[in-house]
């Protein structure tokens, strides 16, 4: 055999072999991959047999007054304005409705039992005023459940079943150990498809402004959520319960990819107070706090990221009688860094009162050490806070304008303060003010906080006050006569 010949015979060799060794290789890789994939899929199979059983379709029957009214595409449908507001982020406008007879309503969300002996966590929006509340297993048995207690203020309800024998029951995880990225899975019945499972991410942490609750800090997901999803559980791979699913956010009505989950460490708490004392008690500073901003952190001479500023302390106060200053910026509570005004009031909410706490404030450029005890937070009957961003006047609840509400409500690059909540029979309701308004002027005076609005009002001498009012892309004024 010539010596061309050979080389030429050689290298066919060679490149066969490579080619063979090569399409090996990807067929490895290729069944590699579909390997991770079936034992990704063989861990939720085995997370849902694990927490199916516990898992509990919900269904509500409650007396209300029907309405009858114009221009709400929902009109004769048990979806309510808790509906509109938490999967659609407002209420179609109406005319004022008129009384008629009362009927039955029915609504239905999930559930999942927390004890062999039957206490079920589900929201309060779920089952709140309910007369008749029908609890369905996976397994096909029904019961009726009583309510143990609710918390409006952040959207969680107790219910209890009794059985005769030992129930399935999920254990409880930690939500503060969840990092963006984990694999989450979330269980309940949308649209009253009994026990469905959806897989997704934990897509964020902490999220607050939402509007949703008067206490935040939401796990947002990217597992699917929809209506009947709400008082699901969601669970890590262990099959750990890490927060209760709540709500979605949504311009359309349906699933866009974006979900909210209260924590399980938050409810958990709110949990115990309930079986306890059937309500719950919170926790309160006394100041006025506020994020640092660029500049008012370079005035400190401290990172942006360090701390929160006091804007005001309230006289008589824990934080008054402690020592606290305004001006101070607080670093620490309790050993543990302080950097969001959303995550500090909710700390503070959660602590009983009575119990000493100890921050680290920093002052005329000086780290100082204040102790305080906390006192209690005064609230209404149905739980919220009373505070300044409600105007009994009036009759409404206002809200700062945060990022996620502006995108929320379609408000980006606009200025104002949200309402949040209009009371029936009010000054503001008969005025034509719904939830989702956006105010931006009062007395011809741009306002950006409920404390501006309130002082505002609090500073005319006439009897109506004069309202610069969006809805929508539309303004309009609005002249309220205020009553004697």
């Amino acid at each position: 055999m010539s010596k061309r010949l050979f080389s030429i015979v050689s290298a066919t060799l060679i490149a066969f072999i490579l080619s063979t060794s090569l399409f090996a290789g990807i067929a490895s890789a290729q069944e590699a991959g579909l390997e991770n994939l079936r034992k990704t899929g063989k861990a939720f199979r085995s997370v849902a047999k694990k927490v199916s059983p516990a898992v509990v379709f919900i269904q509500v029957e409650k007396e209300v007054t029907q309405q009858s009214v114009t221009g709400n595409p929902f009109e004769g449908t048990p979806f309510g304005d808790e509906f509109m507001r938490r999967f659609f982020g407002q209420i179609p406008q109406q005319n004022s409705p008129q009384q008629t007879p009362k009927r039955r309503a029915s609504g239905q969300g999930s559930g999942f039992i927390i004890s062999a002996d039957g206490y079920i966590m589900t929201n309060n929006h779920v089952v709140n005023d309910a007369d008749k509340i029908s609890v369905q297993l996976l397994d096909g048995r029904e019961f009726d459940a009583k309510i143990i207690g609710t918390d409006p203020p952040t959207d969680v309800a107790l219910i209890k079943i009794d059985a005769k024998e030992k129930l399935p029951f999920l254990p409880l995880g930690n939500s503060d150990l969840m990092e963006v990225g984990d694999w989450v899975l979330a269980f309940g019945n949308p649209f009253g498809l009994s026990h469905t499972l959806t897989a997704g991410i934990v897509s964020a942490k902490g999220r607050s402004g939402i509007g949703l609750n008067d206490f935040e800090n939401f796990i947002q997901t990217d597992a699917a959520i929809n209506p009947g999803n709400s008082g699901g559980p969601l669970v890590n791979l262990d099959g750990e319960v890490v927060g209760m699913n709540s709500a979605i956010f949504s311009r359309s009505g349906g699933y866009m990819g974006i979900g909210f989950a209260i924590p399980i460490n938050m409810a958990a708490d709110i949990q115990q107070q309930l079986i306890e004392h059937g309500s719950v008690t919170r926790g309160r500073l006394g100041v006025l706090i506020q994020d640092l901003t660029k500049e008012l952190a370079e005035s400190f001479e401290i990172d942006q990221r360090d701390g929160i500023l006091i804007a005001q302390v309230l006289e008589d106060s824990a934080a008054d009688k402690a020592g606290l200053q305004q001006g101070d910026v607080i670093l620490q509570l309790d050993g543990s860094k302080v950097d969001k005004v959303a995550t500090f009031r909710n700390k503070i909410a959660m602590t009983r009162p009575g119990t000493q706490v100890e921050f680290v404030v920093l002052r005329d450029g000086k780290k100082k050490k204040i102790k305080a005890t906390i006192g209690l937070l005064e609230a209404d009957e149905n739980g919220h806070p009373i505070s300044s961003d409600n105007l009994p006047e009036l009759g409404m609840k206002l809200q700062k304008l945060t990022p996620e509400l502006a995108a929320q409500f379609g408000y980006d690059n606009a200025d104002g303060v949200l309402v949040t909540a209009v009371e029936s029979g009010s000054i503001a309701q008969r005025a034509g003010i719904q939830r989702g308004n956006l105010i931006e002027e009062v007395n011809r005076h741009q306002v950006k906080t409920p404390e501006e609005v309130k002082a505002a009002i609090k500073e005319t001498h006439k009897k109506t006050v004069l309202l610069l009012v969006r809805q929508g892309e539309a303004n309009r004024y609005l002249a309220l006569k205020l009553e004697e």
